[in-house]
């Protein structure tokens, strides 16, 4: 799978762990950055992110800040993406399942690194259920074109 990488100051210490992880894995991964703890916006890097899951270079996203929101908040402007911020595998679960998320945001201030690969797991296996699910995901693409 290809999975496109990003995070600010606070969080490039988990993505990069979460990164060599997929990768270890067999997964395509890009990293946009950041690479050190000089702070930097996290803006910056969740729009590549998104415009890259959006554009279909990537399958999927993955983004880590401080709270795992601000990344969300900012992937969430872009037309295309679902991104949902991750505290448990079972909550992940459910929003691969039931609203076809294809962006996962994570805090790393709360999230340890074990959780983190829990969560991971969950978002790139658990497939979207369809079904009732895909007028629901249906509207909220409404929602991005009648704004």
């Amino acid at each position: 799978m290809k999975i496109a990488m990003g995070a600010d100051h606070a969080g490039f210490g988990l993505k990069d762990e979460i990164a060599a992880q997929l990768r270890a894995a067999g997964h395509q991964v890009q990293d946009f950055g950041t690479n050190s703890t000089a702070s930097t916006d996290y803006p910056d890097y969740a729009a590549p992110v998104a415009q890259a899951v959006a554009g279909g270079a990537a399958d999927r996203g993955i983004l880590v800040c401080s709270s795992g929101v601000g990344m969300s908040i900012a992937a969430n402007k872009i037309h295309g993406v679902r991104a949902a911020l991750g505290t448990s595998a079972d909550e992940v679960h459910f929003t691969r399942a039931h609203n076809d998320a294809n962006v996962l945001t994570l805090g790393a201030r709360y999230t340890p690194p074990e959780t983190a690969a829990q969560m991971v797991q969950a978002f790139l296996e658990t497939p979207f259920e369809g079904g009732r699910h895909q007028r629901r995901v249906d509207k909220i693409t409404q929602l991005e074109t009648s704004s």
